[in-house]
């Protein structure tokens, strides 16, 4: 299974993708599983952050999607969310930024009183053939994007969680398969998992579970804008499934992980590579 050459300027759009991501838009069914609950979803515009904000408010909770500039996406993504009854809130901007991290939780605690969820998502990452290949900045950036952001955002966000409040970390099958063109995103990804294993311990004496998600190839617009055109086109064939996964196959663990029903569930890190082990 491939998909057609195709690329864009990061960080992408899902309106120019080919084939378009199935997000679960007519495909998932909610049961209450989270209902009252509210979370915050960063890179909640398109991709997996979509999904999860779609499956997040068709199980009951109220969402704020922070994203960067992509309003188009966003505003859709709202519109699902509103469509199965839940509050969306839109904060754009840059979590690169350890202020903006801390005004995406401000918001949060300000319109909804609490905050229940918190789904760290956001990504950056740019294919490079070598090391020197690399701006410096290029690695600042991937680091403060996917990892530092974490950081700033769970610290924000304890004061307004209480017992039952549930922290998820999107990491990936490259933290422990790293494909050399990816290395500064590599490295991000193995440190959220560690985060992840290092918070579960810290916050599980006040009752709040910490646990990451690791996906492997999934079609999201970070892919036509990252990688080179014969990537894209070959791109998830390496699993055993042999074809990329779409946003609405992760969606499922991201509810259970926030529900009442994983109460003891902290530390994890599940797998949804198509196959491919993660240590």
């Amino acid at each position: 299974m491939s998909q057609p050459r195709q690329q864009q300027s990061p960080p992408g759009v899902t309106s120019a993708m080919s084939p378009r991501p199935d997000h679960g838009e007519r495909s998932y069914r909610g049961s209450g599983r989270l209902s009252g609950k509210s979370a915050v979803i960063t890179g909640g515009d398109s991709g997996i952050g979509r999904a999860v904000a779609i499956a997040y408010a068709r199980e009951g909770a109220d969402v704020l999607i922070s994203y960067l500039d992509e309003h188009e996406d966003a505003e859709e993504t709202k519109r699902w969310v509103e469509e199965a009854g839940r509050r969306c809130v839109l904060v754009p901007g840059d979590v690169a930024d350890p202020a903006h991290c801390r005004s995406i939780i401000g918001t949060a605690a300000e319109e909804f009183g609490r905050v229940d969820v918190l789904v760290s998502n956001a990504a950056f990452q740019m294919t490079r053939e070598s090391v020197e290949d690399i701006p410096d900045e290029e690695w600042d950036r991937t680091l403060a994007i996917n990892l530092s952001a974490f950081f700033h955002l769970t610290k924000a966000a304890l004061p307004h969680m209480r017992p039952g409040s549930s922290i998820i970390g999107t990491t990936s099958v490259n933290s422990d398969s790293p494909p050399p063109q990816l290395l500064p995103y590599n490295v991000t990804k193995a440190g959220i998992a560690n985060m992840a294993g290092s918070l579960s311990q810290l916050l599980g004496p006040r009752g709040i579970r910490v646990n990451s998600v690791a996906p492997g190839p999934i079609w999201t617009p970070l892919i036509p804008a990252t990688m080179p055109p014969d990537q894209v086109e070959s791109f998830g064939s390496q699993v055993p499934l042999g074809r990329p996964g779409q946003p609405a196959e992760l969606a499922a663990v991201y509810v259970m992980l926030a529900s009442d029903e994983a109460g003891y569930v902290s530390g994890a890190r599940v797998a949804v590579t198509g196959g491919q082990p993660i240590l």
